[in-house]
């Protein structure tokens, strides 16, 4: 059984009007929960990966729903802190054709965000796990937030863990007077893994290269910048995403593993059902593939990449797919085909 993989990050009601209408046509709304770490976490719990979930649920109904939601997947929720005022929310318009999608964060003040220092019992999180994984929207919501995610990073270095992060900027949530290149250059230099994309790195790091260059070999080049930048990181990885509308994308990765560089296949997606979520598969496949066998870094790239490339065609935040299901995308099943 692979080692066990600590996640955390704050968990959402995730609010969207069915099908493809518009916030402003709807008239009922499709209610699930959702958190990109938490959405790794469930991806890798149902890979067979022993993971817990550490964050912040207010103790009413809507915290217990949360909690009941990740529980079904077989994510450990034993050390979660439960208190403060409300459970975060998001509202999600899809987009379709020429159409982008729309996210409407409601999460200022709620129970993740008010977290604070000595709230976690980190020692005792870390006591037999192998993996600590986190994002940059945690230090985004808060100093709280920050000062915790910093916090737990302190813990798992002196731990001994493998640390990754998903870089995954957002720009309308660092209102609270840090900007994303003040905090997270230190908050990354604790870090083995790195996952994100070119935007990301140039948001928060700077870092672009020249655009009239392949896009695999522009990720190879930032990739040793950014080991260069933090001596720490031993693996990277980047998703290669093709918009031709909001419902018809390319999809691909890279990765990146002390100077090797391995290039995974493209995937083409004609009709996205749910796109919120890819990014969270990708980095759980990854993970899973370094966990399972680090030896074949190309095919933990790939598992990563067909995972992602299934995640488009489901529903909600969460990767409900199995092992199975992305071998055989690997093999080169597309068709869809019914399996009787």
């Amino acid at each position: 059984m692979p080692d066990k993989v600590v996640t955390f990050g704050e968990v959402m009601m995730r609010l969207s009007p069915p099908g493809f209408l518009r916030l402003t046509q709807a008239r009922t709304l499709d209610l699930t929960f959702g958190g990109s770490e938490a959405n790794v976490a469930v991806a890798l719990a149902q890979w067979g990966v022993p993971v817990e979930h550490v964050t912040r649920l207010p103790d009413n109904d809507l915290g217990q729903a949360c909690a009941q939601f990740l529980r079904q997947f077989g994510v450990g929720l034993e050390h979660v802190v439960w208190g403060g005022d409300r459970l975060g929310l998001y509202f999600l318009e899809v987009g379709a054709a020429q159409r982008g999608g729309k996210v409407i964060y409601d999460r200022q003040h709620s129970s993740f965000a008010t977290l604070a220092r000595g709230m976690v019992d980190w020692p005792a999180v870390f006591a037999d796990a192998r993996w600590f994984h986190w994002s940059g929207i945690t230090p985004a919501l808060s100093a709280n937030a920050a000062d915790v995610c910093q916090e737990a990073l302190q813990v798992a270095r002196a731990s001994g863990l493998t640390i990754s992060c998903d870089l995954n900027y957002r720009a309308t949530l660092w209102k609270w007077g840090r900007s994303a290149g003040e905090v997270m250059p230190e908050l990354v230099g604790y870090c083995d893994v790195l996952f994100g994309n070119e935007e990301n790195v140039e948001q928060m790091f700077g870092l672009r290269e020249p655009e009239n260059e392949d896009a695999a070999d522009r990720c190879h080049r930032v990739c040793k910048a950014l080991a260069e930048r933090f001596p720490k990181l031993r693996t990277i990885a980047f998703t290669l995403r093709g918009a031709l509308s909001a419902t018809h994308n390319t999809w691909s990765g890279v990765l990146w593993d002390g100077g090797d560089f391995y290039v995974a296949p493209v995937y083409d997606i004609p009709f996205i059902v749910d796109r919120v979520g890819t990014g969270d598969a990708f980095v759980a496949g990854v993970i899973y593939g370094l966990l399972t066998d680090r030896t074949d870094l190309q095919r933990a790239l790939e598992f990563a990449v067909a995972a992602a490339c299934l995640k488009h065609t489901i529903f909600g935040d969460v990767n409900q797919v199995t092992v199975a299901e992305v071998e055989r995308l690997m093999r080169g099943e597309q068709a869809g085909h019914i399996l009787r």
